[in-house]
């Protein structure tokens, strides 16, 4: 039987491609922090990233990242309801008993989503504001990022969308860790603390930029 055809192998791709996207959260994370150094360094950071030729095998990298995540995980899902077409007559307790978090992942995912196209579609495929810094001119992505997060209901939502993906990085990057093999029930609390310490960074990483743009406004 082919490794993907596996219920073994596809969960491991999903932990791995789930592993790689976290990745790119923290980096991405970590480079809008410069939103606090000044608005040149966030743009240079934009334009630095953006003016690279491996963008594209960059993002093509992430997207078929994305979709291997995303699929199989449907796949998965789909499987698993298949094999239980009705509910336990017992609920499981303990270690045993499934975790919301892990209940409602594809749920989780749906609405992370949602919440990636419309980020797409508001930063990436947003306005256009040109600024130079010495003899080079490049796109002004802190103007817009400051025009978008003064409205009070879009840093709702990103707010709100975003602890959501911290709720979903808090179980699938230790979920992720396990399904690799690093599962032992001597480790499986650290592991557990880590999933939980890697969300709460991402998460107060991201929330502090829009709070911080529609504070000072």
């Amino acid at each position: 039987m082919s490794y993907l055809a596996t219920t073994i192998g596809r969960k491991q791709i999903v932990g791995i491609c789930g592993l790689g996207l976290s990745l790119f959260i923290l980096v991405h994370m970590l480079g809008n922090l410069l939103v606090f150094v000044s608005p040149q360094a966030y743009n240079e950071y934009g334009y630095l990233l953006t003016s690279n030729k491996l963008i594209y095998i960059a993002e093509a990298g992430l997207l078929a990242i994305f979709l291997g995540h995303v699929v199989y995980t449907i796949i998965l899902s789909l499987k698993n309801k298949s094999a239980r077409p009705s509910k336990y007559a017992v609920t499981a307790k303990g270690e045993k008993k499934t975790s919301m978090a892990s209940k409602t992942m594809i749920y989780q995912g749906i609405i992370i989503l949602i919440f990636i196209v419309h980020h797409l579609i508001t930063f990436k495929f947003g306005e256009e504001y040109e600024v130079q810094y010495g003899e080079v001119v490049m796109r002004d992505l802190y103007r817009l990022m400051t025009e978008v997060f003064a409205q009070p209901l879009y840093v709702a939502w990103y707010v709100v969308a975003v602890i959501l993906l911290g709720y979903h990085l808090s179980h699938g990057f230790s979920s992720s860790i396990k399904t690799l093999g690093f599962y032992h029930p001597k480790h499986t609390p650290k592991i557990d603390m880590l999933g939980w310490l890697f969300s709460a960074i991402v998460t107060l990483g991201f929330i502090s930029q829009p709070l911080f743009i529609y504070l000072n406004n």
